[in-house]
């Protein structure tokens, strides 16, 4: 049963077609676009695509993107199902004060990063990074409880907000310096070290709360810009949001047959 997993975030559409639902399956096909070239999918990428048997989604772009990916779906008669956090699912709790407000591609790249570490057989807490159009830093315990997480700008939000806030900064993109001697290093190395600070800081607070060393991991499309400055050990995992829609499939998948097998002995 092939899976089509979407990652539909603020400025691209990632896809990845996989053989089947579940951990560590073989991943046919995947690509990318942005936003702007969606509806191009059905005439360039997915021309000579199998047709997948399931497709599920993280999006967090406007209902309008939304509708146009559905459009190009229309090409299989596929109806996605797009993920919502819960109370829980596919092994994590949602600590959120309303676990429907977080964010999907929060929930999702957080259940990839717990599946990874079990598949590991890594029972630690964890700090989840991801860095892209915003940056957030995820919280989870050892036992799969999300404990809280922090959003911030990512570069370009920063950059920008400064040039518009603050009269002659409009300067080229700088380098990441230890003593920034200029304008254009000292924002680039101002935002780098902000989101290097914020995940030593959750690492710390994570490490005094369980008593444990957490593990780290980061994606995200602008996680490589940060590997350089990173203060504490990471791991770099591009799939992240993939490996979670793997493992939320396959948990969804297998508890509708086990509702079918409950409904068929009745």
């Amino acid at each position: 049963m092939s899976l089509l997993a979407l990652d539909v975030g603020n400025t691209r559409l990632k896809w990845a077609l996989y053989e089947r639902p579940a951990m560590g399956a073989r991943m046919v096909a995947h690509g990318v676009q942005f936003l702007e070239n969606i509806d191009k999918l059905t005439e360039g990428d997915w021309i000579n695509l199998r047709p997948p048997r399931m497709v599920l989604g993280s999006v967090v772009a406007s209902d309008a993107i939304k509708r146009r990916v559905e459009a190009q779906l229309e090409i299989w008669d596929a109806a996605p199902e797009w993920v919502v956090a819960s109370a829980a699912e596919a092994g994590l709790v949602n600590g959120y004060d309303h676990p429907a407000r977080l964010g999907a591609d929060r929930w999702v790249a957080m259940i990839g990063a717990r599946q990874r570490l079990l598949a590991r057989q890594q029972r630690q807490p964890c700090v989840v990074v991801m860095v892209g159009t915003a940056v957030t830093v995820e919280a989870i315990d050892a036992e799969g409880h999300f404990l809280g997480g922090c959003i911030l700008p990512g570069h370009g939000i920063m950059l920008r907000a400064l040039e518009s806030g603050t009269a002659g900064l409009h300067v080229p993109t700088g380098v990441v310096r230890p003593f920034p001697t200029n304008t254009s290093d000292a924002l680039t190395s101002g935002g780098t070290f902000a989101i290097a600070g914020a995940v030593q800081r959750m690492v710390d607070q994570l490490r005094q709360h369980s008593g444990q060393e957490p593990v780290c991991l980061m994606t995200g499309g602008a996680a490589w810009k940060m590997a350089p400055s990173m203060t504490v050990p990471f791991e770099l995992v591009d799939t992240l949001i993939f490996d979670g829609l793997l493992a939320i499939a396959h948990h969804r998948l297998a508890e509708r047959a086990s509702q079918r097998l409950a409904n068929s002995t009745q």
